[in-house]
């Protein structure tokens, strides 16, 4: 390592692959298993890389190399553990079937067919109930719907917010 540090290309590369079996040994007394085994070497040897500067040569090289190895491997265990209690393995996740169910125009047309959307925008206060006929089933732009009801913009987006914030309560609702 003090050749490497000293800028000696060969040794450094020597040093590197002799490294590799200490690194898998601390590695695996770790708990790492062999499938991941080949990461935390290649995230040691990264670490070894950017921090061969702090190398102190009155020093054990190979339990400052060791003490590395064992810190990115519970490093790599750690993020393993995190991302194992977010993730759900499913291979069935990945099927390119279609869910009918999920297909808002599918659902609006369900609905729209029993009368429930219907009856349900009926229902709504006039000023709403004109700011969801302009924007969204006519599929007017807030300036055409402007001009069509005499209203300004911003009270058409807050009528259609106040709507659709309606209707979402009430349909939900009825499930």
């Amino acid at each position: 390592m003090v050749l490497a540090q000293a800028g000696d290309q060969a040794a450094y590369a020597r040093l590197l692959r002799a490294c590799v079996p200490v690194i898998k040994a601390t590695a695996r007394s770790t708990g790492v298993t062999l499938e991941s085994l080949d990461d935390v070497v290649q995230e040691t040897l990264l670490t070894l890389h950017r921090a061969r500067h702090t190398y102190d040569s009155s020093r054990s090289f190979t339990a400052w190399m060791r003490t590395l190895a064992q810190r990115r491997a519970i490093d790599f265990l750690r993020k393993q553990r995190r991302s194992g209690a977010r993730e759900v393995h499913s291979p069935h996740a990945y099927e390119t079937f279609a869910d009918q169910a999920s297909d808002p125009a599918t659902t609006v047309e369900s609905n729209d067919h029993n009368g429930v959307l219907a009856c349900a925008v009926a229902a709504l206060p006039a000023r709403q109930r004109e700011a969801v006929e302009h924007l969204v089933l006519r599929e007017r732009s807030l300036a055409e719907a402007a001009a069509a009801t005499g209203r300004k913009t911003g009270s058409l987006k807050v009528s259609l917010h106040r709507a659709v914030k309606s209707l979402r309560a009430g349909l939900l609702a009825r499930d």
